[in-house]
C-alpha cells in the first residue's frame, strides 16, 4: 500500500505496522481491486486454515477469524469493530480485513436475496475517512452489484455521515444501508455498521442470519474444497451514483426535516454576533454540514477547524507516549471527554489537549463556544471560553475545564450535562409556541446516563424509557411505540423498560428527545417524519450531530442575547427543577493497549484482556441474576459487597439489576453501572449522583476490580449459578428486546419515484 504519511507521528505509525507484517502478507494479492472488471475470488480449503511457509503458504486463518468475529456478532452494540491493517487491509490476523468485508457482504446478500426473491433489492452504501474505507466500499458496491443488488453510493464514494446514510434508508424505503466506521474509535479501527430498512443498527438477531450464511460457505469450502465468489466491474450499473447526486446525497431531504423541527425558527441565530466554532475531528462533518448550514442561511455564524478529511484524525488524541509513561505510540480515540491521568496522578483531557486550543482560540473572545463533532459526525461535545475566575462555580457544579493561560478556560460539558440544557431548551421552545401540550411526552435514556435526565424530566412530567447502552436499543423502543401508533390510535402507548418497569405513556405521545451519554443525540418528531411510500416514524434511527449542532447553536445565541454562559445555564436548570444528582462520571478500565501494531502481541492482550473484563463482569452480574431468580436476597448481596469493598458503604443499596449489558446498583442517592465492553477488553463504570467524590470513588474501586470471587461470594453463589449467570442475563435481555417487538416485514415499493 502507498499511504503517505501526514506527520512524524503517522509516520511512526506507519514504520511500526510496516515492520511488524510478515513478508507473505506484503505479498499477499489474493483479491486485487484494483483490477476495474469482473473477476472472481476463489476461496479454497486452504485459506479456512493457518498459514504455513512450507505445509500451508494459501493460509489465511479464516476460521479463527470468524470465531472471533462471530462471538463479536452476538453481543456488538455499534456494527462488528475491530483493528485493521491500515496498510495491508488483506491481512486476515485483523478482525476487519478486506478478505471478512467480502465475505461479511457476500452473506449479507444472499440474506437479503432469500427474503426478497424476485424483488429488486436497492441498499445504500457510505462511509467516513477511516483507513481503506474506499477500498471497502467499492468492494461492498462490487459484491452487492454481482449479486443483483443495485447500491446507491456518492459520487466518487466521497464521504457521508452516518445519520444521512441512516435516514436516506428510512427516507427513501431502500432496504438497507452498508456503513464503514468505528464512530469516534481510534484512527486504526473500522466497522461495517448495517443498517436495516427503518435505518437501524442490526441487532444482534439480525446479525446472526449473515453468519450463519458464512459458516454455510465455509461448510461448502470444507466439502468441496473451494467457493467462487463474484465481483462485478466497478462501471456495473447497479452501482448507482447518479440517484445520490441528484438528491445532493440527501441534503435537501434532511433539510426539510430539520425545518419541520429544530430548525424551525432560527431569528436569533442568524443574528448572533459571535462566531461558533464547529471542530470537524477527521473532517467527515465539513463535507455535508457545510452545505446545510449554507441551504439554513447560517454559513457565516461558523468558523471550521479540521475541514480537511484526514484518516489520522489530524494526529487528534494520538501521543507517543501511553498513560504509564512508556515510550510508544498511543491512542486515547477522538471522545473529547475522554479524561486521562499523567504517570504523575494528574487527570487531564487527552484529546482536548491535542487541539492545540491555546493557541487556536487565542483570538476569540470569552463566550466563544467550541462544537466538537466526531469522524462519522454522530456525537456532539459542547465546550465554551470562559474565564478563570469563574473556576469556583465549575468546580462546584461539578463543570469540569481545562486551563488556556491568559485568565482563560475552556469548560468541556459531559454529554450528560449538555444534553441537560438542550432537552430543556427544547421544551422551551415548544412551550413558547404552544405545541407542548398538543401531546403526551417521553424519553428514551439509557441507564448510564444521567439522574439528571431523570429527576428533570419528572419536574417536567416527561415519561423516561430506560434501556441498555446502544442506539440500536433506542431504535428498538421507538419501533415499539410506533407499531402501537399505527394498530390503536387512540389508546394509551404502554413500553417495558430494561429495569422491568411497564411505562403509560398515553395517547399519541411523542418523542422529546433520546440520547447517549457517549454524546449521541437526537429528537423527537412534532409530526411524524414520513418515508416516500407513506411509512412513519416517531423519529429519526440515529444520532445525529447536526440536529445536535443547530439546538446547541440556537441555545448559545439566546445566551449571547442574555449576557450568559452555558454553564451558568447549566446552573439555572439545576436550581430551577432543584436536581439533587448534579454529579456524574465515567471511567473507561482499558486492559491492553488497542494502538499495539504487532497483531500477535495485540490479539494475546486482547484476549487476557477480555479474560479480565469477564471476571469483573460476573463478579456483579451474577449478584444482580441470583436476586431477580430468588437465589439471593439483597441484604445477602449488600454483605457480600460490603465484604469485598470495605472502604465503600453499601447499606443503603435499594436494588442490583442486570439491565441489559450491565448490572446497575441502584443506592438510595446515587447509583453505579458496571457495563463490559460489549467490543473490546474494556470495563466501563458509570455514576451519578449528589457528591462527586462519592461517585467517583465508588465507579474507580468497582470498575478496576479484579473480579475474583471472594468466599462470601461463593457462599452465596454457587459455581453452576456463577458460570451459567451470563447465559441467563442474555436470555433475559432476548426476552426485553422481544417483548411486544414491532417485526413488521419490510415490503419493497413497487415503484421508486426517485429512480
Amino acid at each position: 500500500m502507498n499511504i503517505q504519511a501526514s506527520c512524524e507521528l503517522e509516520k511512526a505509525l506507519f514504520k511500526s505496522v510496516f515492520d511488524k507484517t510478515p513478508d507473505y502478507i506484503k505479498n499477499n494479492k489474493l483479491i486485487d481491486f484494483s483490477n476495474e472488471g469482473e473477476f472472481t475470488f476463489t476461496l479454497k480449503r486452504e485459506h479456512l486454515y493457518p498459514y504455513d511457509e512450507n505445509n500451508n503458504p494459501e493460509g489465511l486463518n479464516l476460521l479463527e477469524w470468524f470465531e472471533n468475529y462471530s462471538k463479536e456478532a452476538k453481543v456488538s452494540t455499534a456494527g462488528i469493530r475491530g483493528p485493521q491493517n491500515i496498510l495491508y487491509p488483506q491481512d486476515t490476523r485483523f478482525p476487519i480485513n478486506l478478505v471478512g468485508i467480502v465475505l461479511a457482504t457476500l452473506a449479507k446478500a444472499l440474506v437479503v436475496k432469500e427474503k426478497y426473491k424476485g424483488k429488486s433489492i436497492i441498499k445504500l452504501a457510505g462511509s467516513e475517512v477511516r483507513y481503506n474505507s474506499q477500498l471497502y466500499l467499492d468492494a461492498i458496491a462490487r459484491i452487492q452489484a454481482a449479486q443483483g443488488i443495485k447500491t446507491l453510493t456518492s459520487k466518487d464514494r466521497q464521504t457521508i455521515p452516518i445519520w444521512l446514510a441512516s435516514f436516506l434508508a428510512f427516507k427513501l424505503d431502500l432496504v438497507g444501508g452498508e456503513y464503514i466506521t468505528s464512530s469516534h474509535g481510534i484512527s486504526v479501527k473500522t466497522a461495517t455498521k448495517d443498517l436495516n430498512s427503518q435505518g437501524s443498527q442490526y441487532l444482534p438477531e439480525e446479525s446472526l442470519e449473515f453468519v450463519s450464511k458464512i459458516q454455510e460457505i465455509f461448510d461448502k469450502v470444507k466439502n468441496n474444497g473451494s467457493y467462487e465468489i463474484k465481483i462485478s466491474s466497478k462501471d456495473n450499473p447497479l452501482i448507482d451514483e447518479e440517484v445520490m447526486t441528484k438528491l445532493e446525497d440527501g441534503i435537501n431531504l434532511y433539510v426539510d426535516y430539520l425545518k419541520n423541527g429544530v430548525a424551525e425558527d432560527l431569528t436569533k441565530l442568524k443574528t448572533m454576533k459571535n462566531k461558533i466554532i464547529i471542530e470537524s475531528v477527521g473532517g467527515c462533518a465539513y463535507r455535508t454540514l457545510s452545505k446545510v448550514l449554507k441551504k439554513l442561511g447560517l454559513s457565516d455564524k461558523f468558523d471550521w477547524n479540521n475541514t480537511e478529511e484526514d484518516p489520522f484524525f489530524h494526529s487528534i488524541g494520538k501521543y507517543d507516549t501511553d498513560p504509564k509513561g512508556n515510550k510508544t505510540f498511543y491512542d486515547y480515540s477522538v471522545d473529547a471527554t475522554v479524561v486521562a491521568k499523567r504517570p504523575n496522578g494528574e487527570q487531564f483531557f487527552p484529546v482536548i489537549e491535542s487541539l492545540d486550543y491555546d493557541i487556536l482560540l487565542r483570538e476569540y473572545p470569552l463566550g466563544t463556544a467550541v462544537l466538537i463533532t466526531d469522524p462519522d459526525h454522530d456525537r456532539l461535545t459542547i465546550c465554551e471560553l470562559e474565564s478563570e475566575g469563574n473556576i469556583p462555580t465549575l468546580e462546584e457544579n461539578g463543570i469540569s475545564y481545562v486551563k488556556l493561560g491568559n485568565g482563560r478556560v475552556l469548560t468541556v460539558f459531559t454529554a450528560n450535562q449538555a444534553f441537560l440544557m438542550l432537552m430543556d431548551y427544547r421544551t422551551k421552545q415548544l412551550k413558547q409556541t404552544r405545541r407542548w401540550n398538543n401531546h403526551p411526552r417521553f424519553m428514551i435514556k439509557t441507564t448510564a446516563s444521567a439522574l439528571s435526565w431523570d429527576e428533570w424530566a419528572a419536574a417536567n412530567g416527561i415519561k423516561v424509557v430506560n434501556v441498555p447502552v446502544g442506539f440500536k436499543e433506542i431504535a428498538n423502543i421507538m419501533k415499539k411505540v410506533e407499531l402501537q401508533l399505527k394498530n390503536t390510535p387512540e389508546k394509551e402507548v404502554k413500553v417495558d423498560d430494561v429495569f422491568g418497569n411497564t411505562i403509560n405513556l398515553g395517547v399519541q405521545p411523542r418523542l422529546i428527545f433520546f440520547l447517549l451519554l457517549s454524546g449521541g443525540m437526537i429528537m423527537g418528531a412534532e409530526d411524524t417524519v414520513k418515508s416516500l411510500t407513506g411509512r412513519e416514524a416517531i423519529a429519526m434511527r440515529e444520532k445525529s450531530a447536526t440536529e445536535a449542532i443547530i439546538v446547541a447553536s440556537s441555545l448559545i445565541a439566546q445566551l449571547e442575547e442574555e449576557n450568559k454562559t452555558l454553564s451558568q445555564y447549566l446552573v439555572d436548570v439545576f436550581e430551577r427543577y432543584n436536581i439533587v444528582s448534579r454529579f456524574d462520571t465515567r471511567e473507561d478500565i482499558a486492559y491492553y493497549n488497542e494502538s499495539e501494531p504487532d497483531i500477535e502481541k495485540l490479539k494475546l492482550a486482547k484476549t487476557e484482556g477480555e479474560k479480565q473484563r469477564t471476571k469483573n463482569d460476573l463478579f456483579y452480574l451474577s449478584l444482580a441474576i441470583a436476586i431477580n431468580k430468588g437465589v439471593m436476597s439483597i441484604d445477602k448481596a449488600i454483605s457480600v459487597l460490603n465484604d469485598a469493598f470495605p472502604k465503600l458503604k453499601f447499606d443503603d443499596i435499594k436494588d442490583i439489576k442486570f439491565v441489559g449489558d450491565g448490572t446497575y446498583l441502584q443506592f438510595k442517592d446515587k447509583y453505579i453501572e458496571i457495563r463490559p465492553s460489549g467490543t473490546d477488553a474494556k470495563t466501563k463504570a458509570y455514576g451519578g449522583g449528589k457528591c462527586y467524590k462519592e461517585i467517583c470513588d465508588y465507579a474507580h474501586i468497582l470498575g478496576n476490580y479484579s473480579g475474583e470471587r471472594t468466599e462470601l461470594h461463593k457462599k452465596y453463589i454457587t459455581d453452576e449459578f456463577y458460570n451459567n449467570s451470563k447465559e441467563t442475563a442474555l436470555d433475559d435481555y432476548l426476552k426485553f428486546v422481544e417483548k411486544d417487538a414491532n417485526n413488521e416485514v419490510f415490503i419493497i415499493p413497487e415503484k421508486y419515484d426517485f429512480l
